[in-house]
């Protein structure tokens, strides 16, 4: 067993916690992408508006986890492994970058923001996806740091 380990066992199963939470909902929102693929050519329905409105929940739900549940505790002080921290700090620009994205394209196509037009939505679908898949490798950095696979 690790020093950190024995020190605080608690402190191990938050960590577990947040990085479970955290993949769970990149899974969501990885499925919910998906499905939204299978409907090319994307029509202006209702059951279009209804899954990007899913997709756009699910999506804020999850960069919100990642800004207020990940960097919020590894910036809460409770951390002292300087490699860990200025790790975070460094990604954190990217990572922001992504989280821009996605609100951005969450204010394009929530629920009666806008009128869908669905002439742009195949293009911002792939640039969502690339800044999904952006965020997942800052992620898995992230995590395997917190969970301290990375150790100084």
């Amino acid at each position: 067993m690790s020093a950190v380990m024995q020190f605080n066992p608690e402190r191990r199963q938050y960590n577990q916690h947040l990085v479970t939470e955290l993949q769970e909902e990149r899974h969501q929102v990885w499925s919910l992408y998906c499905k939204i693929g299978e409907h090319k050519p994307f029509t202006c329905s209702s059951h279009t508006q209804s899954l990007l409105n899913q997709l756009s929940q699910l999506l804020i739900d999850y960069v919100s986890l990642g800004h207020f549940g990940i960097y919020e505790h590894l910036l809460s002080g409770t951390e002292r492994r300087d490699a860990v921290l200025t790790a975070a700090k460094d990604i954190y620009p990217e990572f922001s970058t992504t989280t821009e994205y996605v609100i951005a394209f969450n204010d394009k196509y929530d629920d009666n923001k806008h009128l869908l037009n669905v002439d742009c939505l195949e293009s911002d679908l792939s640039s969502l996806g690339e800044n999904l898949a952006k965020r997942i490798g800052l992620e898995d950095t992230l995590c395997r740091l917190i969970l301290g696979d990375l150790m100084e």
